[in-house]
């Protein structure tokens, strides 16, 4: 069972978990996830499509992320995440943590810090060994690709973390 650490409003850690997925938080209370934006030395972001068996937003595009596990630093999910879903090491990369924004969602009992992360590195296709049961595939996008996926509605986020991509 994985178990995430529970915060406080000020992003501070209460000493308490929290199982995965769980949405039964109160008031005050959030989990902290990372979203990691890969880019490339030509401009390209590496962006990775949603399989059609998730229960939100199946087929949509978005980069990599997730939740931050008990115990665990925001740098350390950042790199677990994406070595998982992309099989790429972002270690070494230059970059790194960008922001952070909170949303709260009382009717879902979900309320949630996201640490942004942006990692400049020179990845070639196929560097990418995409997780399968995550992802349906990948591509390295431009901006503006990214943005006509977003206008679309299609784009996981994007309002929250296109200063990643612009910045």
């Amino acid at each position: 069972m994985e178990l995430w650490d529970i915060y406080d409003e000020n992003k501070q850690l209460t000493g308490r978990t929290m199982k995965r997925n769980d949405w039964n938080m109160k008031p005050g209370e959030f989990h902290l996830t990372v979203l990691g934006v890969i880019h490339r030395p030509d401009g390209k972001f590496l962006i990775t499509q949603r399989v059609m068996t998730k229960s939100w937003a199946p087929g949509w595009w978005e980069v990599s992320g997730g939740g931050v596990m008990a115990g665990e630093t925001s740098e350390q999910a950042i790199q677990r995440e994406i070595r998982e879903e992309t099989g790429l090491d972002v270690s070494q990369a230059e970059g790194g943590y960008l922001f952070s924004y909170k949303r709260v969602n009382p009717d879902e009992g979900d309320n949630y810090f996201v640490d942004i992360y942006r990692f400049e590195m020179d990845v070639a296709e196929e560097d990418v060994h995409i997780q399968e049961k995550e992802a349906l595939g990948f591509k390295f996008a431009d901006l503006d690709e990214i943005k006509k996926l977003a206008e679309d509605g299609i784009f996981l986020h994007y309002s929250s973390i296109s200063q990643a991509f612009e910045g």
